[in-house]
């Protein structure tokens, strides 16, 4: 999705309400993909944080799955913020913040971000970093949803996109073949979100490979899958998911 149709539409409208049903199924099936990464908790969580909670869909299925637990929505966009306020209106037990200021150190069980790392530059990966850590619990658990944009699955992407946006930096035929042979662009485009706030409005160019490594620099990673099929490698489909604690002594940081 390219800056200027970003802006110009609402968050759901090209996702969870695509023209396409295929992207409209994966934007679905990858919450679930999500959410049902916490099947194996010792306990339920007193506290949830959606960081970077777009329009607060993921909140609505966590409130499902646990009433109990204390959620917060975290959007520092402005008009997305208001995306999330609209739609999460009917949903109880819901805090929707643009600052987190207000939220103790170390409360945190459970971070999810989902789609949002593929978005920041290095300096800006490095802030939600430190902040996350501060954010969870000694052992606290990050769950991260990246898009896979290299190899086989750049090449379906690039060929959906070139439909809807040929010539573009995300849709170009040099970038998406650089993409497919692992070698994707590195000269992304980057605008501000918010005053201060560097964003890459495309996806093209993010490597999770790389972002792996500097997770698990920060975090100790403790599982993979893809999505929407775990059984299939993150190698083959579109979006890849990192589960991670954060260290006990919080001593690492990127």
């Amino acid at each position: 999705m390219s800056r200027s149709s970003a802006v110009a539409m609402k968050y759901a409208d090209y996702t969870f309400r695509d023209k396409n049903p295929v992207k409209r199924w994966l934007q679905r099936r990858r919450l679930a993909s999500a959410v049902r990464a916490l099947d194996r908790l010792p306990h339920p969580p007193e506290a949830i944080c959606d960081f970077g909670g777009g329009n607060g869909e993921l909140c609505k299925l966590l409130s499902e799955r646990f009433p109990k637990a204390k959620l917060i929505c975290y959007e520092p966009s402005s008009d997305m913020l208001s995306e999330a306020q609209e739609n999460l209106r009917a949903v109880s037990g819901v805090e929707i913040m643009q600052d987190l200021r207000f939220v103790a150190p170390g409360s945190v069980d459970i971070v999810f971000c989902l789609e949002v790392f593929e978005h920041l530059p290095d300096e800006e990966t490095g802030e939600a970093f430190r902040t996350i850590t501060t954010l969870l619990k000694p052992q606290g658990i990050l769950i991260v949803g990246v898009p896979v944009e290299v190899g086989i699955p750049a090449l379906y992407k690039g060929l959906f996109r070139m439909m809807r946006g040929y010539g573009s930096f995300y849709a170009g035929v040099t970038n998406i073949v650089r993409s497919c042979l692992g070698d994707p662009p590195t000269d992304r485009p980057i605008a501000e979100i918010a005053p201060g706030r560097g964003y890459c409005y495309e996806h093209m160019g993010f490597d999770y490979r790389r972002f792996k490594e500097r997770l698990d620099g920060t975090f100790r990673l403790q599982r993979i899958a893809a999505s929407p099929f775990t059984w299939l490698s993150p190698r083959l489909m579109p979006e890849v998911y990192f589960v991670a604690v954060r260290p006990g002594d919080a001593s690492r940081r990127t």
